[in-house]
């Protein structure tokens, strides 16, 4: 039962060394921020037409007869005693394959197919290695349904975002395809499991597409290349010692993919891609019966000669000799990368073993995730008080079915790497001796539980997308699923049998093993060696309890009050939906909109200012420091922990970003929450305290992130591309060591304790809440504030330029020498007054995207995903970009120049054809529309709305502007934008010589 939500299973620093998975070939266009694609998809009523009606009519077929009954004990659940969730049906067919289908709304129309097959990197012999990877893109090449290169304009032409809505991931134990149909009538879904039945029963493997995608995989695995790599490569092959997971990275081994034959790839295929080694889950707007009933059309015929292969043994964590259950330490390394921070992951590893997926086991597992929680809070508490890392951070994981382990991972702030190692051991070995205090341990309970009743509440809104994974990859961890009010009972039925006591066992648990296996990453040489890791993780170490957070209550009766509750002077309906526009006495105004699209979840977002034209060029580095250490620096009498406190047992959000145009503080909460939520937005306006440990450590961490860049061209395009593309102006840019240097907690006081003051102030909510609720807490939060300084009028100006265009910029980085990348730019336009160009200018840019798509990647293998973005910001401050990106070969740079020159020269003189224009605007009719289902899209769209009634204009013509044109129309805007000379930008490797 996989129950611990996302919020409370914070991620290890370990994963991404263990690089568990490739994904096939998405690419998808980016925004600035995105206007579509990044809303959450919920059930809000829309303005625009929202498609097929709430449930899809099947025409009536045969009944299933391989449906399981409905009081039958499901196959995922056979031992268990985990309480069946029976939104699921579930069915196995005569010929093994096992299904599950269930029936569900979120969003309209949509429904989302998954076809896992139980076979990974693991499953590879050692001359296969890449071959599961590989077999994923030979199956999006060509199929029994599907010609040559035909899989992507189909999909897309069926309403499916290659990359977005149809990907696969490849894993060490699983290959997961992934498809969530649009607008899934009957006919849509006949045809999308008919074709991939065709995919993953009858690929087309021959030597010619085997010889074409293999260029296309080694694209993949040069791009994920560099110093990152090489640390995950060698992590793995210490921490995994002696287990194929060491040395069975999905993306596979050059020489092996290189020397790969049809004939091979075929036999990998035969032998694991087979009915009884495949779980099919489908969750979305149909019958279940009638999704059951296709599966068993579509792959009930399907049989595979031959018996079924046995899984390989995965191998345990083995202690290797001069190893002792008092010394377990084994296996150590030291990689020293010049360019990257110091980090240091040790590791306590033990079998891993099949479960029974029990009530009784689940509870263990609770245990061990509050006491996991328990540690980090303290590890936080410690870096937060000065301790001698950056971070720290516990995490229990069960890997790839190869170990049980708890991973240790920080960042030591200097060379003195033991003295780290000591701090963060100590308060492990704090944790190991002594049991956590009541308070302690009630404080993780109600995060917990505060967590788990907001499952319960949101349950009926969560994606198909979402339970779809979830059940395959329940499957792959061989356990169950189970409905969010079952998580809420197990989680509330075991506290009486959670004590301190029960909860040190666990820890001591969690932190004993067969092996200890250990990695220091470094800059510097000479710094240690293996030997030297070896001892200090060997030594005994004295329990260090000064971490522990003393008991004390923080009570938001006790805050100051912010004024006397304000007045509302003005309420009437916005014109867009239900949505209110209120205004105050002291000029603050709201947009309210009480709905039930996201049950228990109410958003709140809060503009002000002017974003990042507030800033001198001198104060650009107080930017990135601001966004980080603004809200830790606390606010009326409160510090990090305080706030911390005030959080325990309730929903709140505390993100805080800077925009062009605006700051934004942004929170999901819930209405009995709310009034508290909007009084610490308004409190950190009115109260602000300026706390110097979170700049300090804004500070460290800055400096230690910034050499890290220049590791990889992708690394070099997010440090310097939205400087580059605005003629080198420093507050776009990331902030280089010597420029944080300058920096002080003095000096961030001296620039955001004015802004705090400055600008009118918009408040938006949006959710499951009472308007009265609303009002009142709005009254007694913003309304109390004094009224706003005003933002000088200069500041408000278009001010972002873009450097002269016809000239190459070159960028050096020192990653490997086969990796480069190319930026081709022109700027647009921005603000509302032609936003429909600008929004036309997206189906323009996905055009462009295609095609390079097809030039870069398909035909020369030269590029794994070259992307295209437009960016036409909605305030009319300037800047406004569509550029076209790839990460490729040094020697290919010009090509790609060459390749976009041609592309967009063509659609200037020829504009596009009417096919590739649908390939693109049903996609993005559907993205729109799921969009439109839910709050985050209506809140990004109608920010401002409440002084600029320009934005509700705009609104009207939102989806014809993304999804409705022609090719004429597409010509004229390529020549308009596309047709001068663009701003380029390179990345090669250093020493490389580019070519003209």
């Amino acid at each position: 039962m996989h129950f611990v939500p996302s919020g409370l299973r914070r991620l290890a620093l370990f994963a991404p060394l263990l690089a568990a998975a490739c994904a096939t070939p998405g690419v998808q266009t980016e925004q600035t921020p995105p206007p579509v694609a990044s809303a959450p998809e919920s059930a809000v009523p829309a303005t625009v037409d929202a498609g097929p009606p709430a449930t899809v009519p099947v025409e009536p077929r045969a009944f299933p007869t391989s449906l399981q009954a409905p009081d039958a004990t499901p196959w995922l659940y056979e031992g268990s005693n985990i309480p069946v969730d029976r939104d699921w049906r579930f069915g196995v067919l005569d010929n093994g394959l096992r299904y599950a289908t269930r029936e569900n709304g979120v969003p309209p129309g949509q429904v989302s197919i998954r076809i896992r097959i139980d076979a990974g990197s693991l499953h590879e012999n050692d001359d296969e290695r890449g071959f599961a990877h590989l077999l994923e893109h030979l199956l999006f090449r060509q199929s029994r349904y599907l010609g040559v290169g035909e899989a992507i304009p189909t999909w897309q032409r069926l309403g499916a975002t290659f990359g977005n809505d149809t990907n696969a991931i490849t894993s060490p134990t699983q290959t997961v395809y992934q498809l969530d149909l649009p607008e899934a009538d009957p006919a849509k879904l006949d045809e999308a499991f008919r074709l991939l039945s065709g995919m993953i029963q009858e690929p087309i493997i021959n030597e010619t597409n085997v010889r074409t995608e293999v260029p296309i995989v080694l694209a993949e695995k040069r791009e994920r290349g560099g110093p990152g790599e090489r640390v995950a490569r060698e992590s793995r092959e210490t921490l995994f010692n002696g287990q194929r997971l060491a040395n069975r990275n999905p993306i596979g081994d050059e020489a092996t993919l290189m020397g790969a034959s049809a004939e091979a790839v075929e036999a990998f295929h035969e032998r694991w891609y087979r009915p009884q080694e495949t779980v099919i889950a489908v969750a979305g707007d149909a019958d279940p019966v009638a999704l059951a009933r296709l599966i068993e059309t579509y792959f009930g015929d399907w049989q595979v000669a031959g018996g079924v292969s046995q899984e390989p043994d995965f191998g345990d964590p083995a202690a290797p000799e001069g190893t002792s259950p008092d010394n377990p330490v084994g296996e150590t390394a030291v990689l020293v990368e010049p360019d990257l921070p110091r980090s240091l992951t040790f590791a306590i590893m033990r079998p891993w073993e099949p479960v029974q997926d029990t009530i009784r086991y689940n509870e263990g597992l609770l245990m061990d995730a509050l006491a996991q929680s328990l540690i980090n809070r303290r590890l936080e508490a410690r870096a937060r008080g000065g301790g001698d890392y950056l971070y720290a951070q516990v995490q229990q994981e069960d890997v790839s079915r190869s170990a049980d382990a708890t991973f240790v991972s920080f960042a030591p702030l200097t060379e003195d790497w033991q003295a780290a190692l000591s701090d963060v051991r100590g308060v492990i070995a704090d944790a190991t001796t002594t049991p956590p205090t009541e308070e302690e341990l009630e404080r993780e309970i109600a995060e917990f539980d505060v967590a788990f009743v907001a499952g319960v509440e949101e349950a009926d809104v969560e994606p198909g997308s979402q339970l779809a994974d979830t059940l395959v990859n329940a499957v792959d961890i061989r356990e169950t699923v189970a409905s969010a009010q079952t998580i809420l009972d197990v989680f509330r039925g075991m506290r009486e049998r959670v004590t301190p006591q029960a909860i040190l066992e666990r820890t001591q648990a969690l932190f004993e093993g067969e092996v200890v296996r250990g990695v220091y990453v470094t800059p510097q040489g000479g710094e240690a060696d293996a030997q030297n890791l070896r001892m200090a993780l060997a030594e005994p170490i004295e329990a260090d309890g000064s971490a522990r957070i003393a008991a004390s209550t923080v009570d938001f009766d006790e805050l100051p009050q912010l004024g006397a509750p304000g007045e509302v002077v003005s309420a009437q309906p916005l014109g867009v939906l239900e949505i209110e526009r209120v205004e105050l006495a002291n000029g603050v105004t709201a947009l309210l909109w009480p709905n039930e699209a996201e049950p228990g979840r109410v958003a709140v977002q809060v503009h002000f200012g002017a974003g990042i034209r507030a800033f001198d060029e001198e104060e650009a580095p107080y930017i990135s420091l601001g966004e980080a250490a603004l809200v830790s620096s606390g606010f009326a009498g409160l510090d990090q922990e305080d706030i911390d406190r005030l959080a325990t047992g309730r929903k709140f959000g505390f993100d805080f970003s800077v925009g062009v145009a605006n700051f934004t503080f942004s929170a999901d909460t819930r209405e009995a929450d709310l009034a508290d939520q909007l009084y610490l937005f308004a409190a950190k306006l009115a109260l602000p305290e300026w706390d110097e440990r979170p700049i300090k450590r804004a500070r460290a961490g800055a400096r230690l992130a910034y050499d890290t860049y220049v590791t990889s061209p992708g690394g070099l395009l997010n440090r310097d591309l939205e400087t580059l593309i605005r003629d080198g102006d420093p507050r776009f840019a990331t902030p280089s060591p010597e420029m944080i240097e300058q920096t002080s907690a003095q000096g961030f006081r001296d620039v955001w304790e004015p802004l705090l003051k400055q600008g009118e102030i918009e408040v938006l909510i949006f959710g499951d809440f009472e308007r009265a609720t609303a009002i009142e807490a709005l009254k007694s939060s913003f309304g109390a504030l004094p009224e706003r300084q005003p933002i000088d009028p200069a500041t408000l100006a278009p001010q972002p330029g873009t450097p002269p265009a016809g000239e190459r910029e070159v960028l050096y980085h020192r990653g490997d020498n086969n990796q480069a990348a190319a930026v081709v730019a022109w700027p647009v336009g921005s603000g509302l007054a032609n936003i429909a160009e600008g929004r036309q200018l997206e189906i323009l840019g996905q055009v462009v995207m295609n095609r390079l798509f097809d030039e870069m990647r398909e035909r020369a293998g030269a590029s794994y995903a070259p992307q295209v973005r437009v960016d036409w910001p909605m305030d009319d401050v300037g800047g406004g970009t569509i550029l076209a990106l790839a990460q490729l070969r040094p020697g290919d740079v010009t090509a790609f120049y060459a390749a976009a020159d041609e592309i967009v020269a063509d659609l200037a003189t020829n504009g596009p054809t009417a096919d590739e224009l649908a390939r693109v605007t049903e996609p993005l009719r559907q993205t729109i529309l799921r969009a439109t289902t839910g709050n985050g899209f209506w809140m990004w769209q109608l920010r401002g709305a409440t002084r600029d009634p320009q934005r509700l204009r705009v609104i009207s013509g939102l989806l014809n502007d993304y999804s409705q044109t022609t090719p004429q129309r597409m010509q004229a805007l390529a020549a308009k934008y596309l047709a001068s000379e663009p701003i380029e930008i390179a990345i090669v490797p250093e020493g490389t010589e580019l070519a003209e």
